[in-house]
């Protein structure tokens, strides 16, 4: 080492491979004496720097080296454990143990929980968890920072604050009084004040006695007081040095001065806000706290074989210039603002983007030794590009890891936590019986077998709540339902019986934590075995679940069933899971914070949009941006000064492809700000075509045959020969929907849990109204009873009861009326729903009759209930909607038992609004033909000679079956995809 004339700082510019520098640096300084290298410590920011440096110490040797001692000594908020360096075992004065940071969340959520309802808002445990991970986040940073708690006590701008703010601020206050009570009373510190309080021992044992080794503190960006004065001491050790990572040696000064932060002004004592957003505030705060200057820094010598040029390196630093300074960039030369070997590439959708970087990645192996990596804040983007890598059979890992919440282990606990809290609600019971992980091996064919059936069965309305309420309603229903339901019934005991333990206990009320889990444990391993706790996944949620076991006490002493869930999910998003290697050796992925001192030969940056890269700054619930201000805490933004550092260093590789989808899921996105800046800066970015090219047309078909208008021949032999009034329009309008219903059997499945449709709500009415006929004999005072007992009946949705009573009671009270006034003019009821059949054309027609009267004529009057409007005139006369005059015809040649006559009266009775009143009686047939009606003698001839055309037709002659023949009459859409008809509908028109 040579003399030592002051701080020994290095910086290795942002274009160069930081680690592979870094190490070619130490070997040429320490590795003639191997044991001199062996000797040597390395400071790194956190465990994955280790990693990072291993890999390069191994490449730089090219054989066998004694490695130096390399030390994380931790991230800002202390959320690594120390190495046995900074603290080691048998100190005569031991700095005390860190609380757990569960532990931490679960006595600030109590905390949180107590004040909260003290103050007369109380909180569910799920949001005091939330917010107690928020204020820990926050007292992490203030214990960072050494911000005493003890000033908030003396801000004077309280009083200028929102309401909201103060009670905010109140509540903080009095948290933060109570939070050291409860330290000293379980004999802990917090982790990041046990970290300062290592590091300043470490300081101070190595100023008086410096270690036999050098000392080189590298890649360490964090500007906290104690790494600061940690590495202040570093620098001045005979043998240390301090290496920044793309330290701006050679930025303008007026630049680097107007970063901040500034002094106060002397005549008014305000501040001028520092430029946080920029990539070397951090650099620079840090040297500020170190005392050092940046005059002070040496650019470091050695490369590291995977660097860009140095002219990029000027480029991207003109480009990330502080606002005030981006005029320079039209004076600049070509030289400055060239982005060499800087290609973009702007996709149309996030899905596109990643099809792109997966073929980028995918061309990096055709090259041998080539290595490339993708570096993304975006872990969505990440997953799809794994995804499509895996189509080639390319295994890629994504170190960022995976949050537990949306892994199988850690879904499979929410999902039976929140099918309990529901009380076994259809949904989210099929979504835990149907769980990838429940009956995971050789049970679970037969187990998805019985789960198939009961999901058939649950289709439509929900049922009662409960375990029993849904074996009741497999046991009951009509004829046709219980054809469905028979089978699910027969299978639902042994899911029962599986699930009644956590039935159980929700249904208990508020429990103690540790219980709830306990239940939610033991239910997920009677349903998934071993395999939930199998795998990286399952291990860390077999951790978590124990942890939370053994801090529950510390929580918040009783839970609400409903809040186990997001309670599980809050906790299981700040896990994050990583892979274990194995993926492929020369690919990589990274987030923002894995990538930090990484390299390859190709860098590729995903997601740059706003809101992505940088993202959000993400709130503070506890205290104001101007009271962080105030207190000398980090601005809510300074993680986008931490964005674009990333973004520079990862600029920095020989080749770089930025990438950006024009859309979100959601909406337009927005291009990052620092994409603007880098199109802006150098006049645009170089497009990557081909490659836009490619991600476009890789899945697209060289050809586009769309499909014609079905129309299937069936041999008469199959088709129909009986058929119901009610599907005759559809014969008619649709031939392609008959055939598909009647010839290949296919029904529409009614979703799961679904609301009340017309047709549920017709049927109802229809069951009310038939039981009202036949069992009250048309009283009118009793068929209000009849609607509130179905309204009132647990099974009824409570849609249906909450916004449907108020209209079905007025309407069912106008029927009531409108029937009593009938009958008092002689009119007579003869059966209600009768179903009859003749035949006619060689064919059975059926149908089923909401009623028939006897009118006071002496002839008979169809009547069919409408919850909705009842058909046009305009459909009568183009030969649809006609169900009435086929009931008439049936009725006129005795179809109907014991009813004989001719009918003359043909009525809808709809439920529908009329005016200001709901009811309304209507009918397609006049007796003179008036208003463009339909004779009424004419009306059941008119209907048999329809049917009989529709008959010889499709159903006893050869006609094609084609889709949507009478499109204006066909309006459901039941059959449209099976008919594929977006390919042809309009294309063979005109």
């Amino acid at each position: 080492m040579p003399d030592r004339a002051g701080p020994q700082l290095f910086s290795i510019p942002a274009h160069r491979a930081f680690a592979d520098a870094l190490a070619a640096g130490l070997i040429r300084r320490f590795g003639k004496d191997k044991l001199a290298l062996a000797r040597g410590i390395v400071l790194l920011p956190n465990n994955r720097a280790k990693r990072t440096i291993t890999d390069a110490f191994v490449r730089a040797s090219g054989g066998g080296l004694l490695l130096p001692r390399l030390v994380a000594i931790g991230d800002a908020d202390g959320s690594e454990a120390a190495d046995v360096a900074i603290d080691p075992a048998g100190d005569a004065d031991p700095v005390p143990p860190a609380i757990a940071p569960l532990a931490r969340q679960m006595i600030l959520a109590r905390l949180v929980s107590e004040e909260r309802a003290r103050a007369g808002t109380p909180i569910d445990a799920a949001e005091a968890v939330r917010l107690a991970g928020e204020l820990a986040r926050t007292l992490d940073q203030m214990l960072v920072e050494e911000v005493a708690p003890a000033r908030l006590r003396h801000l004077e701008i309280a009083e200028e604050l929102s309401d909201h703010w103060q009670r905010a601020l109140a509540m903080f206050g009095v948290v933060l009084d109570r939070w050291p009570r409860e330290l000293a009373r379980l004999g802990r510190i917090d982790l990041a004040d046990r970290r300062a309080r290592l590091l300043h021992r470490l300081g101070a044992r190595w100023s008086e006695l410096p270690p036999p080794g050098f000392v080189c503190a590298a890649g360490i960006t964090t500007a906290a007081p104690a790494i600061a004065r940690l590495l202040r001491v570093v620098s001045e050790m005979p043998q240390g040095l301090v290496v920044f990572p793309g330290l701006a040696t050679e930025m303008d000064e007026a630049e680097w001065q107007a970063l901040g932060p500034h002094a106060p002004d002397p005549a008014t004592g305000a501040r001028r806000r520092s430029i946080e957003t920029h990539p070397q505030f951090q650099l620079k705060l840090l040297l500020d706290r170190m005392g050092v200057n940046r005059g002070e820094v040496v650019t470091w010598r050695e490369g590291g074989g995977h660097d860009a040029s140095a002219g990029r390196g000027r480029a991207i630093a003109n480009a990330l210039a502080p606002a005030d300074y981006t005029g320079k960039w039209t004076m600049l030369p070509a030289d400055e603002r060239r982005l060499g070997d800087v290609s973009a590439a702007i996709l149309a959708t996030p899905a596109e983007e990643a099809q792109a970087i997966a073929l980028a990645l995918r061309e990096a192996l055709e090259t041998s030794d080539k290595t490339a990596a993708l570096v993304t804040p975006d872990r969505a983007l990440a997953r799809r590009v794994a995804a499509h890598c895996a189509r080639w059979g390319v295994a890629i890992d994504d170190s960022a890891g995976r949050p537990l919440s949306i892994l199988p282990s850690g879904t499979m606990l929410t999902v039976l936590a929140e099918a309990a809290a529901q009380q076994f609600a259809p949904l989210a019971l099929l979504a835990l019986l149907k769980h990838p992980l429940v009956r995971f091996g050789d049970q679970r064919l037969a187990w998805l077998e019985g789960v198939r059936r009961l999901d058939l069965a649950l289709r439509g309305p929900r049922p009662a709540p409960g375990l029993d309420g849904i074996a009741a309603y497999l046991a009951e229903g009509d004829r046709r339902a219980q054809i469905i339901r028979r089978p699910a019934a027969a299978w639902w005991p042994q899911a029962q019986a599986v699930l009644e333990p956590i039935a159980a206990l929700f249904a208990a009320g508020p429990q103690p934590l540790d219980r709830l889990i306990a239940g939610v444990r033991e239910t997920a391993q009677a349903l998934c075995g071993d395999a939930l706790w199998s795998g990286v996944a399952g291990r860390a949620a077999a951790e978590l679940l124990a942890a939370i076991e053994a801090e529950a006490t510390a929580g918040p002493a009783l839970i609400e069933p409903h809040s186990l869930a997001p309670l599980l999910r809050t906790l299981m998003e700040d896990m994050a899971v990583r892979p274990p290697q194995g993926g492929h050796p020369r690919l990589a992925i990274y987030g923002l914070i894995e990538a930090r001192l990484q390299t390859a030969d190709l860098m590729i940056l995903g997601g740059l949009n706003e809101g992505v890269w940088p993202g959000q700054p993400a709130p503070d619930p506890w205290l104001a941006p101007r009271i962080r201000i105030e207190l000398g805490l980090p601005a809510l933004d300074r993680r986008v000064g931490l964005a674009a550092h990333d973004l520079a260093a990862a600029l920095g590789a020989p080749e770089v492809l930025l990438t950006r989808a024009r859309r979100d899921a959601r909406s337009p996105a927005i291009a990052s700000r620092f994409w603007l800046r880098l199109e802006a800066m150098s006049g645009g970015l170089v497009r990557a075509a081909a490659l836009e090219q490619w991600a476009r047309t890789i899945d697209r078909p060289d050809r586009h045959a769309p499909a014609d208008r079905p129309a299937p021949m069936v041999p008469i032999e199959l088709r129909p020969k009986r058929i119901s009034v009610t599907e005759v329009d559809r014969l008619k309008a649709d031939p392609f929907a008959f055939y598909a219903r009647r010839v290949l059997g296919l029904g529409p499945l009614d979703p799961v849990d679904a609301d009340p449709s017309a047709a549920w709500r017709g049927t109802a009415v229809h069951a009310i109204l038939e039981a009202w006929a036949k069992d009250d004999n048309c009283a009118p005072e009793k068929l209000r009873d009849r609607a509130q007992a179905m309204l009132n009946d647990a099974r009824t949705h409570p849609m249906m009861r909450a916004l449907w009573q108020p209209r079905l009671i007025e309407a069912i009270d106008w029927i009531a009326r409108e029937m009593d006034k009938q009958v008092d003019q002689g009119r007579q009821v003869l059966a209600a729903e009768r179903t009859g059949e003749i035949v006619i054309a060689g064919v059975t027609l059926r149908g089923t009759a909401d009623r028939i009267d006897r009118s006071a004529s002496g002839g008979l009057a169809i009547i069919d209930y409408k919850t909705g409007k009842a058909p046009s005139a305009a459909a009568v006369r183009a030969g649809y909607s006609l169900q009435l005059g086929l009931l008439g015809l049936i009725a006129e040649r005795g179809g109907f038992a014991d009813i004989a006559g001719i009918a003359d009266g043909f009525e809808y009775w709809s439920l529908a609004k009329a005016g200001d009143s709901f009811g309304k009686i209507t009918s397609p047939v006049d007796p003179a033909g008036k208003r463009d009606l339909i004779p009424t003698a004419d009306f059941t001839t008119l209907a048999a000679h329809n049917f009989i055309a529709a008959a010889e037709n499709w159903l006893t002659g050869d006609a094609p079956f084609t889709a949507k023949l009478a499109p204006d009459f066909a309006p459901y859409a039941d059959y449209d995809q099976l008919m594929r008809r977006d390919e042809w509908y309009g294309r063979d028109q005109g």
